[in-house]
């Protein structure tokens, strides 16, 4: 078959602001290597918002040359909550804040508006999904892994043999709100973080933004008295405290240091149930410099308490692409529509994989 005729699939990520799309053919090659957006239009409700999607992919496809009656299967991410089959959380959730949206099939509304299968996974998932891949390539319909992304919360996923393990209600892998030890994390006298969702001490409360904002800035900012960002309010604070850290500044640096405790912590606890092959960090937090990156990665490899069995064997790791990664997770979700149970073969990036001794 010519390669113009090679069936595709779409990846559509739906985000708080925008839409972003791919393509990915039935070869395992994407077709897309930048970010592809629109406006996503969810604050002017469900049908405003399945219409973007339906732009989204007539976008993409223009871009790339490839006509309609080619794409066989489209994936579909968005933040959460969420069902496994793409149900909005019947109390809604801060994307889908309109009474509208509580209790939305958004995948079936998208499946019935183009005609086409749609997968769907939230956007944790999809994101752990390419990581999985993009790592392991061949191997991974073989491999397992976890993956937390760190952003104004914090998602994740986790997946075993290729396969996003999802959950009998869709919530597996919130791996956000999972209780790590607070004893040798937190500083003296520094009170025990609370989660937005009301948990006291979960990885949340410390690896996220909200976590930064709410619990890690008022802390420390006592401590480090005139320190430029207590001139500042809590939001553009918090927001500003990674470009503190990749600049060296003791106090930023001594919050994100909570920050891969505390992954470190998680991944402790994730290898003594799922034992996986890879451990992914993403997000925001590591979208900065080099240096920064693999300091913050290294100190996470740290604090992550591992058999020497598993230590031989595990990988840690960036997501990458970051920005694309959604998009592209829900693009090899899609894939799999067409190749039934068994995990596509997607052609990983050898040039992101880490040196197989990290």
């Amino acid at each position: 078959m010519a390669t113009s005729e090679v069936p595709v699939v779409v990846g559509l990520d739906n985000g708080g602001n925008s839409n972003n799309a791919t393509v990915l053919d039935v070869t395992g090659r994407f077709l897309v290597d930048e970010l592809v957006e629109i406006p996503c239009r969810v604050l002017e409700g469900p049908e405003a918002a399945v219409e973007a999607l339906a732009a989204s992919m007539a976008q993409v496809l223009a871009l790339t040359g490839i006509r309609p009656e080619r794409v066989r299967a489209v994936g579909l991410d968005t933040p959460g909550p969420a069902s496994a089959t793409g149900v909005i959380s019947s109390r809604g959730s801060t994307n889908f804040s309109q009474p509208a949206w509580r209790g939305y099939d958004i995948r079936g509304a998208l499946e019935r508006r183009l005609g086409l299968p749609v997968a769907y996974h939230n956007d944790g998932n999809a994101a752990a999904l390419y990581a999985h891949h993009s790592y392991f390539g061949t191997d991974a319909p073989q491999r397992s892994s976890v993956s937390a992304i760190v952003g104004t919360g914090l998602g994740g996923g986790v997946v075993v043999r290729g396969q996003v393990v999802t959950g009998t209600a869709g919530m597996a892998g919130e791996l956000g709100h999972v209780h790590i030890p607070m004893f040798g994390l937190l500083a003296e006298g520094q009170p025990t973080p609370v989660c937005n969702c009301g948990f006291v001490g979960d990885v949340e409360s410390v690896a996220s933004l909200t976590g930064i904002r709410r619990n890690l800035l008022p802390y420390w900012l006592g401590r480090y008295a005139g320190h430029p960002l207590a001139e500042l309010d809590p939001v553009s604070a918090a927001r500003q405290v990674r470009s503190y850290g990749v600049d060296g500044d003791p106090m930023a640096l001594r919050i994100f240091e909570q920050q891969a405790m505390a992954l470190g912590r998680l991944f402790t606890i994730v290898a003594n149930f799922t034992d996986p092959d890879g451990y992914f960090v993403g997000g925001g937090v590591v979208e900065a410099t080099p240096e920064f990156r693999d300091w913050f990665l290294a100190t996470v490899r740290e604090h992550t308490t591992l058999r020497a069995e598993q230590a031989e064997r595990a990988r840690f790791a960036l997501v990458p692409d970051l920005d694309m990664a959604g998009a592209r997770g829900a693009a090899i979700a899609a894939l799999k529509l067409l190749d039934g149970p068994a995990s596509p073969v997607v052609r990983g990036d050898e040039n992101a994989r880490p040196d197989p001794a990290s």
